[in-house]
């Protein structure tokens, strides 16, 4: 065979089996790809709404009004999420009169990490699939091109004469398989680590916003008033002046 082969003619000619490999690397690219871009949206949709949150949370306002905006629009996700079932739990446990401020704050917390592992999951849904797709493609495109290396040399023995020209198609059709199995491998390598890093980050901020929001609802439990307190800076310090605190009978408990 001589001239120049296109890829699709070294696609078209290969053997059965790598064809078949080169088939399931172009389904997993197109896999990755699709979870590459549903994921970004998704993460740069949790980090807007994530800033969203912080900015009415610590603007000042009165936190059961940001608590009935919130259960008005059928709940919430991300940070929105973890203070919906903070508040939600302590105000339900104030009310039953669940025993000392430690037990509130407990039960409080314990709803919070709930809705954080929940969030994390979510953000975290077909990561393994970039991380599997990036680790295994590498060694399926390899696999093609062994078996098509090897169908090229076993073709020979029906050759008086091998040369160079005779075996060069088969090699190049054998090695399409790596150069697409590195296709498939590095954007879902790079995607999984920089997703990897976000899901981090915005776990972080999660656990941050709950520590803030237990000193607020440690302080409130520790007054003791049935009536909504004012919580402010000198109660709260990372709290904006003249956020207030609900009393029990505020939250719908569910």
């Amino acid at each position: 065979m001589t001239g120049h082969l296109s890829l699709i003619q070294l696609v078209v000619q290969a053997s059965f089996v790598v064809q078949i490999v080169i088939g399931l690397l172009l389904l997993a690219s197109l896999t990755s790809w699709a979870i590459i871009f549903r994921k970004r949206l998704l993460l740069g949709r949790a980090r807007r709404e994530a800033d969203q949150f912080e900015s009415n949370f610590w603007s000042g306002g009165d936190l059961a009004q940001l608590y009935r905006a919130i259960e008005s629009h059928g709940g919430a996700s991300g940070m929105a999420s973890i203070f919906e079932m903070g508040f939600r739990e302590f105000a339900r446990q104030r009310q039953q009169g669940a025993g000392t401020p430690d037990l509130l704050l407990d039960g409080a917390r314990r709803a919070m990490r709930v809705a954080q592992l929940k969030e994390i999951d979510r953000l975290e849904h077909s990561l393994a699939t970039l991380a599997t797709v990036g680790s295994t493609s590498p060694y399926v495109g390899l696999f093609g091109t062994v078996w098509g290396i090897m169908s090229a040399f076993s073709s020979l023995g029906d050759v008086r004469q091998a040369t160079l020209a005779s075996v060069a198609p088969g090699i190049s059709e054998a090695l399409v398989t790596t150069a697409i199995g590195l296709f498939a491998a590095i954007p879902a390598v790079v995607a999984y680590n920089r997703f990897a890093d976000q899901v981090g980050r915005l776990e972080v901020r999660f656990d941050a916003f709950m520590e803030e929001f237990s000193t607020i609802l440690q302080r409130h439990a520790t007054r003791g008033i049935a009536a909504a307190p004012t919580v402010s800076a000198a109660s709260a310090p990372a709290m904006a002046p003249g956020a207030t605190m609900p009393g029990p009978a505020t939250p719908r408990a569910r």
